[in-house]
This record gives C-alpha cells, sequence and structure tokens, in this order.
C-alpha cells in the first residue's frame, strides 16, 4: 500500500521472519509523543504527564492485555499496537484478583519507587488481565478475570509544548 504519511515516515527494522514495513503517521505520532511525554516525565506521579502528552497527540484511550504485554493505543490517527515481551508464556494460571496488591503496586510506582515492567508484573501477580486508561476522563480501570474491576482517577496537569 502506498500511502503518503507512511512514505514521509521511513521504515521499522522487521524481526525475524517479517518483511520491512512502512512506519504510518499514527505510529509516529505516537512514538514522537511518547519520547517527549518521558523527557518531561516526573519521577514521582509522572503518569498523568504521560497521559496528557498522549491526549494531546490524539491518543484516546490506551488498553493494556496482560501478561501478553499487548497494549492497543486509540489515536485520531488510527489504532496502533505495540508488543511487548509477555510475562508468561503457555497455560498459566490467573492469579486471584488482590484489590489491595493491585494499590500497593499503583502507590510503588506512583513514588517513583519501580519501573514500569516491575508495576506491570505486580499487577499481574495481583489478578489484573488488563486495563483501559481513558486519556479524556483522566480514569484508569484495571480488570481481574471474573469481572473484577479497580478504577482510579488521576490528575490534570498542565504540559506545554
Amino acid at each position: 500500500m502506498n500511502r503518503p504519511d507512511a512514505e514521509r515516515s521511513g521504515s521499522v527494522t522487521p524481526s525475524r521472519g517479517e518483511e520491512k514495513r512502512e512506519i504510518s503517521g499514527a505510529i509516529e505520532n505516537l512514538l514522537e509523543a511518547q519520547r517527549f511525554a518521558m523527557s518531561i516525565r516526573p519521577k514521582v506521579c509522572g503518569f498523568p504527564y504521560l497521559a496528557e502528552t498522549l491526549r494531546q497527540a490524539g491518543v484516546t484511550r490506551n488498553v493494556w492485555s496482560l501478561p501478553s504485554l499487548q497494549s492497543l493505543y486509540l489515536t485520531e490517527r488510527g489504532p496502533v499496537i505495540v508488543q511487548g515481551t509477555p510475562l508468561a508464556s503457555g497455560a498459566v494460571d490467573v492469579p486471584k484478583f488482590d484489590r489491595d496488591g493491585l494499590v500497593r503496586a499503583l502507590r510503588t510506582d506512583q513514588a517513583g519507587e519501580s519501573t514500569f515492567a516491575e508495576f506491570l508484573q505486580s499487577a499481574w501477580r495481583s489478578g489484573v488481565i488488563g486495563y483501559e486508561a481513558d486519556f479524556a476522563l483522566r480514569r484508569v480501570t484495571y480488570f481481574g478475570a471474573t469481572g473484577e474491576q479497580y478504577v482510579e482517577d488521576y490528575p490534570a496537569v498542565e504540559v506545554i509544548r
């Protein structure tokens, strides 16, 4: 497919067995917003800065699936999937949903005392199978396997580009 936005943006290095592919405008926009957000994000309570930067870039929602570490970004320029390295493979039991464990993982991350990878591992161990960040509502909803939910709003912040 020959699209003008793909022609401008370059290409992605292929994984083994894949052909070289063009970067779409949606991917380019997402990656640029993430780079900028990481450059301004404070170590403590940094998520609202990332979220606001993504919102300003036209990302409406971000849906994570655990333990596969698949992240779906719904953007004004089109949806983008980012596939991380899974936390588990093969058949695994899903941990029981542990609201208190999840809240501890969130507070540890918000205090800047864990990496994002450590947060994801802690969330999974707390029975989180996925979560959704809604950037318009400034709300993140965490899901357990049997319908459990934990919802947390995050504060508005000002991000100036």
